[in-house]
């Protein structure tokens, strides 16, 4: 038994010449020697490396065996959830900014408090979407879709003193608030424990961060007027 072995851009091949391939639409009486058949494999490898497949419309919800929820089902779940997903990314990128751009006597506080927020949101952006995944959806994900999709709209790209950055926020998040409270109903009616019980740690994350800026925005301060003057 004799084995032909080449290597080619695309990886390392052997072929046993005594063992019939089909490689493309050969017949059983095609003869290819074994000169010509590393010809033939790697034709063929190139043709099957450059296709393009798409394995899932955007808009398309294929709802999921394992978990045994349907497709009409998994559709009302991941159009929720990628609402969900779209708004945090909008978060994410304005508290990331605020991170960048805080100033002033409260600039160290304010700006591990933004970034930490900004983590977080990022963690929950990540969690959305492996749960529309997993329910057999597309998770939103290029920026015009994620712009398109959010119900939340982020500030344009001005820098403003921090009081407005952050009443900013607090609006965001309290528009995010109430889409979750919706959105963990709808998990429950859906008979979706997962992705309501999901919705609901976050949503106690999301409160806890808008209660803290509630905070900051207080008019309240140990600094004294005088020095203020």
């Amino acid at each position: 038994m004799h084995t032909h072995h080449w290597d080619t851009s695309v990886g390392k091949y052997a072929l046993n010449s005594d063992i019939k391939l089909i490689l493309v639409s050969i017949t059983e009486n095609d003869f290819i020697d074994a000169k010509n058949i590393k010809l033939v494999a790697v034709q063929y490898i190139y043709t099957m490396s450059t296709q393009q497949t798409v394995r899932l419309q955007a808009d398309e919800v294929e709802g999921s065996e394992a978990l045994r929820i349907d497709s009409e089902r998994a559709s009302q779940l991941v159009d929720a959830l990628n609402t969900d997903l779209a708004a945090t990314q909008m978060l994410y990128h304005q508290l990331k900014k605020h991170h960048w751009n805080v100033e002033g006597a409260e600039f160290r506080d304010l700006h591990l408090f933004l970034g930490e927020a900004a983590d977080e949101a990022e963690e929950f952006a990540d969690e959305l979407a492996e749960r529309a995944q997993a329910l057999g959806g597309a998770p939103v994900s290029s920026p015009s879709a994620i712009s398109e999709q959010s119900p939340v709209e982020a500030e344009d790209e001005n820098v403003y003193d921090i009081r407005t950055s952050l009443a900013n926020d607090m609006q965001m998040y309290g528009d995010m608030i109430e889409m979750l409270r919706d959105h963990v109903a709808l998990a429950e009616r859906l008979n979706d424990p997962t992705t309501a019980h999901m919705l609901r740690e976050n949503l106690i994350e999301v409160e806890d961060a808008a209660h803290h800026i509630e905070h900051y925005l207080e008019d309240d301060t140990l600094v004294v007027e005088s020095a203020m003057q």
